[in-house]
């Protein structure tokens, strides 16, 4: 049994909720795979605009999430299959259930605030905890590794290109020199004070991205793997997907955007030759449609109702 914090408890607010629904269009008789069960928010609905037969495959390597998950799908239980697993092992895991094909398919990618209000976790510098931030803890490594084992070079590498910090190297520099780091507060605190020499200020000032959120973006990103994840997950789930079955991310930082955007363009085309090779040579086909080329966003009511909303992108495609 997973022991329960204080943010286990809070209430979850699926993003995009009913943007999601739609772009997945749920039906009876479905199969469906949640590939970030979270708190089980999406899949719930997803559920329930299947019934009363769809079924659903919820994949987390999160327990705590599991847990949860399997309480709020209880009453779906007999349509519903639940892994403690990464959804890197997509097609392995489709192939254990013996579905060979699937009609929806969603990733709702980064931190769950489930994650982010469980202080022990150590995701956040609102509260002081461990330099944990790993999604599954039976993982060997902790951001707490990274930061006091890393060369410095490759320390500001990883805070350069995961977080998009430009004073990557400065901070790198600090970091190194105020070693060991144990905790959330005290790796805040050497970041803020590169930028100002003063302490960290309020995270409650909504004006100010905090001085730390890049850096703990890119150590939560580095710790989990997680752009490797995405790009092994994508050409699965395209494979997986049943013709007409529709493929949805949602991704909140423009790195995983990014790599979302130019799989499904690529995967669009009947041709990815350079533009300046007259004649095509490569042999590929289109494989997918893209719904809408530009991203689905938040509406102003729900960032209102969930501020952490503000930053999500929902891009979908559908199996040819």
């Amino acid at each position: 049994m997973v022991e329960k914090e204080v943010g286990a408890s809070l209430p979850h607010y699926p993003v995009l909720y009913q943007e999601t629904l739609k772009a997945l269009r749920p039906a009876p008789g479905g199969r469906y795979v949640d590939c970030t069960l979270g708190a089980g928010g999406h899949a719930a609905g997803i559920l329930e605009a299947s019934s009363p037969d769809g079924e659903l495959l919820g994949l987390d390597v999160d327990p705590a999430a599991i847990e949860l998950a399997r309480e709020r799908l209880a009453p779906y239980s007999q349509r519903t299959i639940i892994h403690q697993a990464s959804y890197s092992a997509l097609v392995e895991l489709l192939a254990g259930c013996g579905w060979r094909g699937v009609d929806g398919i969603l990733l709702d990618l980064g931190l769950s605030s489930m994650q982010l209000d469980t202080p022990s976790r150590g995701f956040s510098f609102r509260a002081d905890a461990p330099l944990d931030m790993r999604f599954d803890p039976h993982n060997e490594v902790t951001a707490a590794d990274l930061v006091n084992n890393m060369q410095e070079s490759e320390l500001a590498d990883v805070i350069y290109l995961y977080g998009e910090e430009r004073r990557s190297r400065q901070i790198a520099r600090a970091i190194v020199r105020d070693r060991p780091i144990r905790t959330t507060r005290e790796l805040a605190n050497v970041i803020a004070g590169t930028m100002s020499g003063d302490k960290v200020r309020s995270s409650s000032n909504k004006r100010h991205i905090h001085p730390a959120t890049r850096s703990f973006q890119a150590l939560r990103i580095a710790v989990n793997h997680e752009l490797e994840a995405v790009e092994s997950v994508l050409p699965q789930a395209m494979a997986a997907l049943s013709p007409s079955g529709r493929l949805v991310v949602i991704s909140y930082h423009s790195l995983e955007d990014r790599l979302v955007k130019r799989f499904f363009r690529r995967e669009s085309k009947d041709c990815v030759c350079p533009p300046q090779q007259p004649v095509c040579s490569c042999g590929h086909s289109a494989q997918l449609i893209e719904i809408a080329r530009k991203p689905i966003r938040p509406t102003e009511d729900e960032v209102e109702r969930n501020p952490r909303s503000r930053s999500a992108r929902l891009r979908v495609v559908e199996k040819i």
